[in-house]
């Protein structure tokens, strides 16, 4: 499947399921929220998950986009960087987490709170990098 096409019909989207590699191969799936800009993927994620550890080790990954019926999806493969892990609620994680909040959800009630949120959560960014894609898409 054609990568531009793919990236399209994702950027509508904002659920997806996560893949990465265990250590022994295995794959391990997580459902996440994403926000989509062309070929990178924000999420947020938190630093004691599985799938954390696992792309520390390995930044390989797939990220599995869901159409409105089971015939209609993307695929795409790519590799994952993570920030650091949130210090403090002024630091540049938790402004990009504001970013990515703002981008899915529009303006917080409090945030204050949410930046001390993201930090007693142990929040960090995963930023997919889309390299190529399968899928069903309708013509």
């Amino acid at each position: 499947m054609d990568l531009e096409r793919a990236l399209a019909f994702a950027a509508g989207r904002r659920n997806a399921v996560l893949t990465t590699l265990r250590a022994d191969g295995r794959p391990q799936q997580s459902m996440i929220f994403f926000a989509a800009d062309g070929d990178r993927f924000t999420i947020s994620i938190t630093d004691d998950r599985a799938k954390t550890r696992n792309l520390r080790r390995d930044p390989r990954a797939a990220l599995y986009v869901p159409g409105d019926d089971p015939f209609t999806w993307v695929s795409l493969d790519g590799t994952v960087e993570l920030s650091p892990v949130a210090q403090s609620p002024d630091d540049a994680v938790v402004d990009r987490l504001v970013e990515y909040y703002r981008r899915g959800n529009g303006e917080h009630e409090d945030w204050d709170a949410y930046r001390q949120a993201m930090v007693d959560d142990k929040r960090l960014v995963a930023t997919f990098v889309a390299t190529s894609a399968s899928g069903i898409l309708p013509e």
